[in-house]
């Protein structure tokens, strides 16, 4: 008997171990040459615009106000009445995030509540048909990025509040008032819909980055199944999940949310251990995703821009969201932050574009970045005039400040030692260039 029920839970196993892997992943992934070239852009990117905006930006409470506000979903219909952004030009805001050095711009097209932000013929809860304003702001923003040279990619969340199918519910939407019954099925064909909607009508896309699968984390997602169709649709199309865990097979990219790579001070990434895949991590302006009109807690420019060599210390890209308000506009709050960060980039951007994280791993003064026979030393915080750097195992030829200024070295068995005029210190990031 005892034996029988071992056997029993073995098979179980066995049957539990591949049931999750077709569940969970893209079965014997292996990436066309196209994705493979589009992963190292990507690497080489470093920096993207990411944008969550919706019917929720008119209540000015974040993209989160349904479930936090308790809003069922026929009150929740009333805001799409509401949502007219007139003001919105997508020239200006692709030429917004290209002036800041961003070289592509993560877009919203269905945030938890369910509502799609492009013309979608599997729901009548999209702009085109629930808003005054009735056109595509997808399309719009696509064809402006296609036109300046910015890829797009396409935010997409697998929860939904709103669509009754989305049943068993998860950890979140318990007050939408949907009904207590549906078809996952249903739902789940209802999201290759609007994937093959998205990678079929607006061009060329940079990558799909999805959110949500923490909601249900053991549901059957059928991963395999849409991961294979968006590399059927569009080989070269990225994929990024932001579930919190390692990579999955068929994942051509890794994010963080809130975080570094390897870090977890937002509580988001406690089983995000670094994989092999190009890496990426997102923040915030102000402490809100969607438009807050009560969230004043502005990062100042010095901060994002470390934040963003960090990122690039740690090998990853950084994507900076900014919460357009209703109207179409983006606050002068956020736009004069990025006009600074793209003015820095547009001077040191060469220690950051193209590079891989440095030789030497995060320290208390800063981060390092390379390229080439090149080691940018970043130091964000060092007021001391001289510096230890541990030997990485090259022959340094030279040392020099970023513009020019020769500096004093010494390389021994203890390490690098450098010498740094304190008038030469940045407040910012004093670089010192190291070539080998």
């Amino acid at each position: 008997m005892k034996t029988n029920i071992i056997k029993l839970f073995i098979h179980f196993l066995i049957f539990f171990v591949i049931y999750h892997s077709n569940l969970f992943s893209q079965e014997n992934y292996i990436p066309s040459q196209e994705n493979i070239k589009n992963r190292q852009w990507f690497q080489d990117a470093k920096f993207g615009l990411f944008i969550h905006w919706g019917v929720y930006s008119v209540l000015g409470d974040g993209e989160w106000v349904m479930q936090n506000k308790k809003i069922d979903k026929k009150t929740y219909e009333r805001l799409a009445e509401f949502f007219n952004p007139i003001s919105f030009d997508p020239t200006e805001w692709v030429s917004l995030a290209k002036d800041a050095g961003m070289r592509y711009i993560t877009i919203t097209t269905r945030h938890h509540d369910g509502f799609s932000m492009f013309n979608t013929k599997a729901s009548k809860w999209n702009i085109v048909e629930r808003t005054p304003y009735k056109k595509d702001i997808i399309k719009m923003l696509a064809d402006e990025c296609h036109k300046q040279g910015i890829k797009i990619f396409f935010y997409y969340s697998l929860v939904d509040w709103y669509h009754d199918d989305y049943f068993p519910r998860g950890m979140t939407g318990q007050y939408s008032g949907r009904k207590d019954s549906g078809d996952w099925n249903n739902y789940i064909n209802f999201m290759k819909t609007q994937i093959t909607e998205l990678l079929t009508n607006y061009g060329q896309i940079g990558g799909i980055w999805f959110d949500g699968l923490w909601d249900k984390k053991n549901a059957d997602w059928k991963l395999n199944e849409i991961y294979k169709l968006i590399h059927q649709l569009q080989p070269g199309c990225l994929i990024g999940n932001n579930h919190h865990v390692a990579p999955l097979e068929g994942e051509d990219f890794q994010m963080f949310e809130k975080d570094l790579p390897g870090k977890n001070t937002s509580g988001f990434n406690s089983e995000s251990k670094i994989g092999d895949l190009p890496l990426e991590t997102c923040e915030t302006i102000n402490n809100s995703w969607g438009f807050n009109l009560l969230d004043k807690n502005y990062k100042s420019s010095k901060e994002l821009i470390q934040y963003l060599v960090k990122a690039a210390g740690n090998n990853a890209n950084f994507l900076l969201n900014v919460g357009p308000m209703p109207d179409g506009k983006i606050q002068s709050e956020f736009v004069d932050r990025l006009k600074e960060i793209g003015n820095w980039l547009k001077k040191y951007g060469e220690t950051i574009y193209g590079t891989r994280g440095g030789p030497i791993s995060e320290k208390s003064w800063g981060v390092t970045t390379q390229k080439e026979n090149k080691v940018f030393v970043h130091l964000l915080n060092y007021e001391n005039n001289n510096l230890l750097l541990p030997d990485f195992g090259k022959k340094i030829k030279s040392v020099k400040l970023f513009d020019g200024t020769k500096l004093i070295y010494k390389q021994d068995s203890f390490g690098i030692g450098i010498k740094i005029p304190p008038e030469k210190v940045d407040p910012v990031d004093t670089i010192i260039i190291l070539e080998y």
